[in-house]
């Protein structure tokens, strides 16, 4: 591959280099939220910010961990994980936010995937379509069990991602509306529990590097309770995921440590 940095030494899009990241990162989308999250780790400094990719490196239980935003959707997801897995990372977690679909997955809920719709064509890339978009299973009980200890209101189940925001929310003013509709009516009849745009990509890349991944979400609402005219709390605030995130990282770091990994 051509080195497009022109021996600068670190990666094109991301800016980091081995040694400024931890083999820990939790992947949220938004650069805004990467700060937040470095806060909950120990002497978190940033060592990168190109594009909407935002890097804080800091520790838990004496371990490096790190922070890296992806920004919106799988393309620039899958480049911060192929560039981070050249700087030494194994274990990826996205954190982001989600809608509800099913009428329990209420606005402040938690949502961790057990496997993704791959609705987008970032995945399509890596992967042939038939092959499952599924997590690691360490990171995704690490993920549950964290989520109890914290006594979050918490769904486990498939996530539907997608690469266009509007298509899921206006899906009748696009020309595929037809599509759009027929098969939002099928991922909820199979019982799909969110929609997101990134853990597919994330998921999928991860299989294809060999490496950890999981996902943990904040439900932000849901359109089908708002449609028939429901309850539909609205919540913004990610720092329910964000903690559940953290602690699994921590028991992954003390599992790790004791299996010698």
């Amino acid at each position: 591959m051509v080195d497009y940095t022109e021996g600068a030494g670190y990666q094109y899009h991301i800016h980091t280099k081995p040694g400024d990241v931890g083999r820990y990162v939790l992947l949220p989308g938004d650069p805004g939220r990467c700060k937040k999250i470095a806060d909950y780790f120990d002497g978190a400094e940033l060592v990168a910010d190109n594009r909407e990719f935002r890097t804080y490196t800091g520790s838990l239980l004496g371990e490096k961990v790190s922070v890296t935003s992806t920004g919106i959707g799988g393309a620039s997801t899958a480049i911060a994980m192929e560039e981070l897995f050249r700087c030494g990372v194994d274990t990826f977690i996205r954190v982001g936010t989600c809608g509800g679909m099913q009428e329990e997955v209420m606005g402040g809920d938690i949502v961790i995937a057990t496997g993704a719709v791959r609705m987008e064509g970032t995945s399509r890339e890596y992967a042939p379509i038939e092959f499952p978009a599924v997590p690691d299973l360490t990171v995704t009980l690490a993920l549950r069990d964290a989520a109890g200890e914290l006594g979050f209101r918490t769904h486990t189940g498939v996530v539907h991602c997608k690469d266009s925001f509007y298509g899921q929310h206006e899906p009748e003013t696009k020309p595929v509306g037809y599509e759009l509709l027929n098969k939002w009516e099928a991922y909820i009849k199979c019982g799909v529990l969110a929609s997101e745009m990134e853990s597919a990509a994330v998921l999928i890349t991860g299989s294809c590097l060999r490496v950890r991944t999981g996902t943990v979400l904040l439900v932000m609402a849901n359109q089908e309770r708002a449609k028939k005219g429901l309850s539909n709390p609205q919540v913004h605030d990610t720092d329910c995921a964000v903690r559940v995130a953290v602690e699994a990282v921590k028991r992954l770091i003390t599992q790790d440590k004791g299996t010698g990994k």
